[in-house]
């Protein structure tokens, strides 16, 4: 099959919609539950490419959270921690295969953002990470494999109406490729720009050390800003992106939203927020909404006029603005990648607020020796690779 018909385009007026294969041949797609519409196809595409890149550098089974055609949320199937687990509402103690440690820990990120994500898995779905599935607000997951039992788990969701993609591990795409703007069409060679260790070599600041869990969390970093609307920036830790800002005009905006992203991940693992006591049955979509309420400016508010009772057991006690500064200097060991280079050493600085300890850049600014400089005045280590990643 060479075509396939979609729910709608990227709003429900835009009909017809469709994808197909313009030279003829067979989709590598194949739709096992559901019927995905047109940013359904964007998101499962792109966050495809990413996982099966992050899977090829590292070694590691890979998963990505994706949302309006980037990444919430990206990471390795390295083992959850008993913190991870609280933070990510793992409720049960069962073992967790990588793949499923993959997918909790990139849902995780930001779970604010993932909420109605698609999913990507480089490799099969296995009943656990179904199950896991299972119980978030999502639109759909897109895998190389589901086995019987994941893909059963999987129909049973949304009523039937839950999307299941599975695709060609083998299928490579042309090395062209077009699309239409307006009634005119673009074409340029497909990016397939090879990311790896050997981009990491070139350390420009007096610390020259960078252990090789900051190597793994670098091409992390890159690989998701490859797929990640210009301009982007992605702060990573413990081979997960913990802040991904995407498709702000200003640079520094983008350091600034994916540092504050960055802060909340690391908010949720403070002694108050993991003591919180939800009401019983509380849903996870209202557990985070409660918890972002509670990190936010406005908690006083929100908890002086009653409003906890809806969410929390036991009226909780503030975390105070200073006590969140302080919780969040205490944050150490993280990366940032960049998909451009630097402009202006405020990046680096905003970037040392959230505990950022390596940077991956392209270099190239007339202002590098002050990124440099600014990286130096923190002890970071920064390595610039020398090519760009924007996406678009």
């Amino acid at each position: 099959m060479n075509e396939l018909e979609l729910k709608y385009g990227c709003n429900p007026n835009q009909k017809p919609s469709r994808i197909f294969m313009r030279d003829g041949s067979n989709l590598p797609v194949t739709v096992l539950s559901g019927k995905p519409g047109y940013i359904n196809f964007l998101d499962a595409l792109n966050s495809w490419q990413l996982v099966r890149e992050l899977k090829e550098a590292t070694g590691m089974p890979a998963a990505a959270s994706f949302k309006h055609v980037s990444p919430a949320g990206a990471a390795v199937g390295l083992p959850l921690s008993e913190t991870d687990r609280k933070i990510y509402f793992v409720d049960d103690e069962g073992e967790l295969s990588p793949i499923a440690c993959a997918y909790i820990r990139a849902r995780g990120a930001d779970r604010m953002s993932s909420y109605g994500d698609w999913a990507a898995l480089s490799d099969t779905c296995d009943a656990r990470t179904a199950q896991y599935l299972k119980h978030e607000v999502s639109d759909g997951v897109i895998a190389p494999a589901y086995t019987d039992e994941a893909l059963e788990i999987l129909r049973s969701k949304k009523g039937g109406r839950y999307n299941v993609v599975q695709i060609d591990p083998t299928y490579q795409c042309a090395p062209i490729e077009q699309k239409d703007v307006f009634g005119i069409t673009f074409e340029q060679g497909h990016n397939d720009f090879k990311i790896d260790r050997a981009l990491l070599t070139n350390i420009v600041t007096t610390n020259k050390e960078i252990p090789e869990a900051a190597q793994v969390d670098m091409i992390v970093s890159l690989i998701t800003l490859k797929y990640t609307q210009s301009n982007s920036v992605c702060y990573v830790k413990d081979g997960q992106a913990i802040g991904v800002g995407a498709g702000q005009q200003s640079r520094v905006h983008c350091t600034r939203l994916a540092g504050s992203k960055a802060d909340t991940w690391w908010l949720r693992q403070h002694p108050k927020v993991l003591g919180l006591e939800f009401v019983e049955g509380i849903h996870r979509a209202n557990r985070d909404n409660a918890i972002d309420v509670y990190l936010s400016d406005e908690h006083d508010d929100v908890l002086a006029e009653g409003e906890w009772q809806k969410w929390f057991a036991v009226r909780p006690e503030v975390l105070t603005c200073e006590e969140k500064a302080a919780w969040i200097a205490t944050q150490t060991g993280v990366t940032l990648g960049s998909d451009a280079f630097f402009p202006f050493g405020d990046n680096v600085e905003r970037a040392h607020k959230s505990g950022v300890s390596y940077i991956v850049e392209p270099g190239g600014s007339i202002r590098d020796d002050n990124v440099i400089e600014t990286a130096d005045r923190y002890g970071m280590a920064m390595a610039f690779t020398g090519m760009r990643l924007f996406h678009h």
